[in-house]
């Protein structure tokens, strides 16, 4: 165990390294320069805002550089709103109230999706499996903006108990979670669904109810263990994701978290903030991705991470 854990934070770091460079150079490959949304800078504006930054450099030089100061944790600074302030700093203030909002949306997912998704393979060929199917199929076919939108217009307003815009109030949070938690929560339950069919049909399954034991506990002790494989599988990354923000979810909503400032970042070609919220990203996900492997030795002990195999 202790060598795989190593190799696997040496892919990790590796992994990070080359999101770091890839990210670096298509961002540097888009046409035109931050300046542009400026009122009309002069040319010798323009050259004074990109020797400040080392925007004058070759590309190259500008990757190395970067690289260096990210090893000693130096993300650079912001060179939009908020300016010059250092983008550590925004990510460690912003990310908290992101990660909240994102803690609510997978626990709310989760806690609804295995149990429904038990529920659709345990009623397979019923009307309650077709109705699960079909809004889990919805539910995946909407992008998050749509239903953040859809909840906006129908739940907020005058007589209604939810704001239109993140106030911090325990109301506030409600209809960002539900946003953000119900593509994961379709997603989960149709996952859930066809782990536990293809459990029910296992030998083991069938001679546990030949000795008698009763369907729920064949379901939920039984089947329901191996079904959590894939499950674990999805909800790595996905955790990641949501706990960073739900980048247009929180635009829709006007939430001041991680998610916001990124697209915010993007729009106005703040590149040390895309640089440094990317790579946040993208360390949160390798890191979820190796808490995943390893809980797949908790719920299965037959797993050798070693060998990648059983």
């Amino acid at each position: 165990m202790p060598k795989y854990i190593v190799k696997r934070v040496f892919m990790a770091l590796l992994t990070v390294l080359l999101v770091a460079c890839i990210t670096f150079f298509l961002m540097n490959a888009i046409p035109g320069n931050p300046w542009l949304s400026e009122k009309t800078p002069s040319q010798a504006v323009i050259d004074a805002l990109n020797a400040k930054y080392g925007f004058d450099q070759p590309v190259i030089v500008q990757l190395g550089k970067y690289l260096g100061n990210l090893l000693k944790g130096d993300f650079g600074l912001s060179i939009k709103a908020p300016i010059n302030r250092p983008v550590l700093d925004i990510i460690t203030e912003k990310f908290p109230i992101s990660a909240k909002i994102g803690v609510f949306a997978i626990l709310w997912a989760t806690i609804v999706a295995v149990p429904l998704g038990c529920l659709a393979a345990y009623k397979r060929g019923t009307w309650v499996d077709s109705a699960l199917r079909v809004i889990c199929t919805v539910g995946i076919s909407m992008p998050g903006f749509v239903v953040a939108t859809m909840l906006l217009l129908t739940l907020t307003g005058e007589h209604m108990p939810f704001p239109s815009t993140f106030d911090g109030s325990p109301q506030s949070y409600v209809l960002p979670c539900l946003a953000l938690g119900f593509y994961p929560m379709c997603y989960l339950a149709r996952q859930t669904r066809t782990a536990m069919l293809d459990a029910i049909n296992q030998e083991y399954i069938k001679t546990a109810r030949a000795k008698g034991l009763k369907t729920g506990k064949v379901v939920f002790k039984h089947a329901l263990r191996n079904a959590l494989i894939p499950v674990i599988t999805y909800l790595g990354p996905q955790i990641a994701f949501t706990l960073c923000g739900g980048f247009v979810v929180e635009k829709v909503f006007s939430i001041p978290g991680l998610g916001r400032h990124f697209v915010e970042s993007i729009q106005n070609r703040n590149y040390p903030l895309i640089m440094g919220t990317t790579i946040f990203l993208a360390t949160f996900i390798v890191v979820m991705n190796l808490v995943v492997d390893l809980l797949y030795k908790v719920v299965d002990p037959r797993i050798n991470l070693e060998k990648g195999g059983n």
